[in-house]
């Protein structure tokens, strides 16, 4: 980190977290789900915490229930910003299943998104679809997010497949690929029912990822920040982070809050 990173204290201290990464960025992300922020809220936000957004993501296929007008002047506001936006993977599926890909993409582009997620949460798709549309939307100019794990929680998520199909991702244009997490955090993905971090599952996705850097957790929730960035540290990519919720994460990640500051702390004294 910047040890000039210090705004309104004017550097009466020092950010206890050093190695934290400023924008631009490829690691340390953090992208916010919005699920129905209106454009006054959305300015609110951005001029608050746009230092520490990457991504945006309008929830669901949500975006679909906007006026035209209104999603336009969203999009230009959070780029403006120079934040990302993009739709929701469940309005690409909707996409595929309809066969309309070419009309979601063409659309998409003229809305003004700079991002697609190529994600199979409710649908399947062979892998040479999955190929396909992530190759299809990169020539089509746009960034790619893939998508692993299933929202069904009977349909649990097997580490040793789950790489294979990132590798595979990742070779194929997608930038990152983004681990299921729901906007609840519970009972899909690396999470058990009370959204808790099966730590084991997790283990075995990180040991067999080349770089981890091309990961985004979904984690909703502050605990699970807590754990990923205690684990994987200041820079793990953290996906599906509530718009309220950004501001203690980006202290958490700098050593700002007592989950972080307390290891920081007893590294020093070593």
């Amino acid at each position: 980190m910047n040890p000039n990173f210090n705004l309104a204290w004017d550097l009466a201290v020092d950010m206890p977290e050093q190695n934290r990464i400023q924008k631009p960025r490829t690691s340390g992300i953090t992208m916010v789900i919005d699920k129905g922020l209106g454009l006054n809220t959305t300015k609110d936000l951005l001029d608050m915490t746009a230092d520490y957004i990457d991504f945006i993501k309008i929830a669901f296929g949500s975006s679909a229930l906007y006026t035209t007008e209104l999603l336009r002047k969203k999009i230009e506001l959070v780029k403006s910003y120079g934040i990302h936006i993009y739709p929701g993977g469940t309005l690409f599926e909707i996409a595929a299943f309809q066969n309309k890909m070419p009309q979601f993409l063409q659309r998409a582009a003229d809305l003004g998104f700079t991002y697609v997620e190529v994600s199979e949460g409710t649908i399947d798709l062979t892998p040479d679809q999955r190929v396909r549309y992530i190759r299809q939307a990169r020539k089509s100019g746009f960034g790619v997010l893939s998508e692993i794990g299933k929202k069904d929680k009977a349909i649990h998520l097997d580490p040793h497949a789950a790489i294979l199909q990132i590798n595979a991702d990742l070779e194929n244009g997608a930038e990152k690929v983004i681990i299921e997490g729901r906007d609840s955090g519970k009972g899909v993905g690396i999470y058990d029912e009370d959204g808790k971090i099966r730590g084991e599952l997790l283990g075995v996705l990180i040991s067999g990822i080349g770089d981890i850097d091309k990961i985004i957790f979904e984690a909703p929730q502050t605990s699970q920040h807590n754990y990923l960035l205690t684990k994987i540290g200041p820079n793990v990519n953290l996906g599906n982070v509530q718009p309220e919720d950004v501001l203690s994460l980006e202290s958490t990640r700098a050593g700002l809050r007592g989950d972080t500051l307390r290891n920081l702390i007893k590294i020093s004294q070593r």
